[in-house]
């Protein structure tokens, strides 16, 4: 079998010689660094272990953020542990033979269990994969809950989620979050691959969701018009409002009578929308 580097569009080209097999160099490497990943996973699972056990600073995880874990594989020994130090989800990034920890066990304990198969060494997540794993920590850590990212050592494609969380999150550079990373885990270190996904996410990450109305706008309710254009007793009909800030000043009852004007409020209640709804500008 010859393995020949091609383009896309050669692949696809019959090139008259009978029964000659071409398989790009990718899918050549990514075969060969599999297998070698198979037969070096259990050798240099128990050097991480031994290691641990006689070096102190050689730690199995290490405190990234005050809602991030960055590590090595956990043993099922862990998981309770994982659970006290306030563990709510973990993202594994290990192929199923890594795996040594199952998600029925992560949710007997209640945490939740995000896996992202990724080939050791030479390869990283996928842009649509670190997506889903910057969200799912983002989402844990918003409700106060910790997340353990890790493969089998804690330094190469834990460390790209790693990374771009604190891309996109914590409004690092690619270069800053790894030299803070380092900071906290000195031992990490990342394929060619991995520092090309960090910095090509850093360009292309997804915007972040606006939580709250912008500068240029106020909230009111409809309860703070009572007694304006008939009454609502009802909490639940407190509708919220975004109107235009006035940017020249004027008077008061200028401004309210212009405001008032825009706003369609009924004297009657009807079912619970909790939206916000931008009124119609009318010239006052």
């Amino acid at each position: 079998m010859k393995i020949e580097e091609l383009e896309e569009a050669e692949c696809d080209r019959n090139d008259g010689v009978s029964g000659r097999q071409i398989v790009r160099v990718d899918d050549a490497k990514r075969a060969l660094v599999g297998a070698g990943a198979r037969i070096l996973f259990y050798p240099t699972l128990l050097y991480n272990v031994l290691r641990n056990k006689i070096e102190a600073e050689f730690r199995w995880w290490d405190e990234v953020d005050q809602f991030v874990l960055l590590g090595a594989v956990p043993f099922p020994k862990d998981v309770p542990q994982l659970k006290r130090l306030g563990v709510g989800g973990v993202i594994t990034l290990n192929e199923p033979y890594e795996t040594l920890v199952p998600t029925s066990l992560y949710r007997a304990h209640g945490i939740d269990h995000l896996v992202i198969p990724t080939r050791d060494y030479l390869f990283a997540p996928s842009f649509e994969d670190i997506s889903r794993a910057v969200e799912f920590i983002h989402l844990n850590a918003s409700c106060g809950r910790t997340t353990y990212v890790h493969c089998k050592a804690g330094r190469g494609r834990s460390t790209t989620i790693v990374l771009c969380y604190l891309v996109k999150h914590k409004n690092m550079t690619p270069s800053a979050a790894l030299d803070y990373v380092r900071s906290r885990r000195p031992r990490v270190l990342l394929a060619p691959s991995q520092w090309k996904a960090v910095q090509e996410y850093s360009r292309c990450k997804p915007a972040t969701t606006a939580c709250s109305p912008s500068g240029d706008a106020v909230l009111i309710t409809l309860a703070d018009l009572e007694g304006y254009h008939g009454t609502c007793d009802d909490n639940a009909c407190k509708q919220l409002a975004i109107v235009p800030k006035m940017v020249k000043a004027s008077p008061m009852i200028a401004r309210l009578s212009c405001l008032f004007a825009s706003l369609k409020v009924s004297g009657s209640c009807g079912p619970v929308t909790r939206r916000l709804t931008v009124p119609e500008p009318r010239a006052c």
